[in-house]
């Protein structure tokens, strides 16, 4: 089998190291790298089968890069044009869907609610961007969601909005939550069991929101469906350097990235296709 190429195994390198984008935002830098990779290379059919397979392979717990990955070889021809309009048109899809989310949820949203997130999706922010364009009134609660700090970027997004935003560290949750009129997450994958995996950190919001009465929307488009034996769900873990632990002959630091959040915590589901009711409904 052929090797890849240097340009294509930056691309691989590229996926794999990122721990701070949001997997549909990480779907969509994929895919734009793709078409610029493309364009520059102009690949063998063969090589960018492989490349495809690897990159599916690359970040298992957001199976929206493999689904949307999926869908490009399910359309591809040795022509390289052909393989550009494939990666095109499911960009497209992609990106449509979050706005189409965004449109869905904000018909939902209570007057100048105070919503509190954790980790940075993209959806998500999609939403937000949305508020502020039709002048809804709203502040967010965001965690910085430790230890890749993607909260951070979300805050200085709604700052550049102009709206309120109170940043906390992940311990924090449990003490705002009562504060919040609700909880909106994104979601990596959306597992057959009704499981869904995203950002550690999440369930433990999801139990702090239940214990307050407080309802959990997650926004969470089709490309996250998957079909995969949950139980084989691998979980990513990522460097341990990052959470900075001491040495010592007995320390182990673990940093596993995602974590799986049970169905039964969610309120409701909101994807391109619509609203769904969950097991766990808001107290009154």
């Amino acid at each position: 089998m052929q090797e890849l190429d240097a340009r294509a195994k930056s691309l691989l390198a590229a996926l794999k190291a990122d721990s701070r984008s949001g997997a549909t935002q990480l779907a969509l830098n994929t895919l734009d790298q793709l078409l610029s990779y493309l364009d520059e290379v102009e690949p063998e059919g063969e090589t960018f089968l492989r490349l495809l397979a690897e990159l599916r392979a690359a970040r298992p717990s957001m199976i929206v890069i493999g689904n949307a990955l999926a869908m490009i070889e399910q359309r591809l021809s040795s022509d390289v044009q052909v393989a550009r309009q494939a990666v095109m048109d499911i960009r497209d899809q992609l990106e449509n869907a979050t706005g189409t989310i965004a449109r869905h949820a904000i018909d939902l949203l209570p007057v100048s609610p105070v919503i509190l997130t954790h980790s940075a999706s993209s959806a998500v922010l999609a939403l937000f961007r949305k508020m502020a364009e039709k002048d809804r009134a709203f502040s967010v609660i965001c965690t910085q969601s430790s230890p890749g700090f993607e909260g951070h970027s979300l805050a200085r997004a709604l700052n550049e909005l102009a709206i309120p935003v109170t940043l906390i560290t992940d311990a924090q949750m449990g003490l705002f939550v009562p504060q919040a009129d609700l909880i909106i997450t994104g979601c990596d994958t959306w597992l057959t069991n009704g499981q869904f995996i995203n950002k550690s950190g999440t369930h433990l919001l999801a139990l702090a929101a239940h214990a307050a009465g407080k309802p959990l929307w997650v926004l969470a488009d089709s490309f996250r469906n998957s079909d995969a034996d949950p139980g084989s769900v691998e979980l990513e873990e990522m460097p341990a350097e990052e959470l900075n632990a001491p040495p010592g002959d007995w320390i182990t630091p673990r940093n596993i990235y995602f974590e799986r959040v049970p169905h039964a915590l969610v309120s409701k589901r909101i994807s391109e296709l619509g609203v769904f009711s969950c097991l766990a409904e808001p107290r009154r």
